[in-house]
């Protein structure tokens, strides 16, 4: 994910260039932690308190200079525009969010609005082209034909949650004037791992291995997630 989101970066920005970064659900923050040790101002809104404490302390490790950069705000994504005028961002993330929300479009167009000209809008869904890859492998058959025509499904800490399909979202960027730019698989061969698996030796291959799949077809579009860039037009 960090790889593919560097690319997009790398391919839009001039090198060098000090971004203005807004992390919609942060979570833990790691990518917000991340894009500020590489020189940008990074914003991160999250609603969730303990993610938010979570974020404060993985922060306060940090030397002062990156700590200076990381700026955390606790509120919901669909806020942003009581918050921060239009505009006011290079790149905006919203990684595993939309999956929370039932009407993702207005959230979605409120992202968008928050860019500048030829920024960039980075998402990661779940593929809800893939729903049956999860039960199908584990040999969950019930599950998997139950998985075919649908976008519910429950996810591993038990809530009911929604995925989304490329097209769907293709066409809903193209009507926010943030046209689909790329996109990427993610986890296309380790959705099955269990959590809290340890990490193998060769995790440096498997990483390879992921991200040449997920930049390929047909392996992409099994994905478990989908990672779409949008550029602001």
């Amino acid at each position: 994910m960090a790889r593919q989101l560097d690319e997009q970066i790398a391919g839009r920005f001039p090198v060098g260039q000090r971004l203005r970064v807004l992390d919609v659900g942060m979570g833990q923050g790691t990518q917000a932690l991340r894009l500020a040790r590489a020189g940008h101002q990074v914003t991160g809104l999250e609603q969730d308190a303990t993610m938010v404490a979570a974020a404060r302390e993985a922060l306060s490790v940090e030397p002062e200079g990156i700590r200076e950069r990381v700026r955390i705000l606790e509120g919901d994504g669909r806020d942003t525009g009581v918050h921060f005028l239009p505009g006011s961002f290079d790149v905006v993330l919203c990684h595993g969010v939309l999956m929370y929300v039932e009407e993702p479009d207005p959230l979605l167009a409120g992202l968008a609005r928050m860019l500048a000209h030829g920024g960039l809008l980075s998402l990661l869904v779940r593929n809800g082209d893939a729903l049956a890859m999860r039960p199908g492998l584990s040999g969950d058959w019930a599950g998997a034909l139950g998985a075919f025509d649908t976008l519910s499904y429950t996810n591993r800490l038990g809530l009911d949650v929604r995925a989304d399909r490329l097209e769907a979202l293709t066409a809903t960027l193209a009507g926010i004037a943030a046209p689909l730019h790329a996109w990427y698989g993610v986890r296309v061969f380790t959705d099955t791992a269990e959590d809290g698996a340890e990490i193998p030796g060769d995790v440096e291959s498997l990483l390879a291995v992921e991200e040449r799949a997920g930049r390929s077809d047909p392996y992409r579009g099994v994905a478990a997630l989908l990672h779409l860039c949008g550029v602001r037009g």
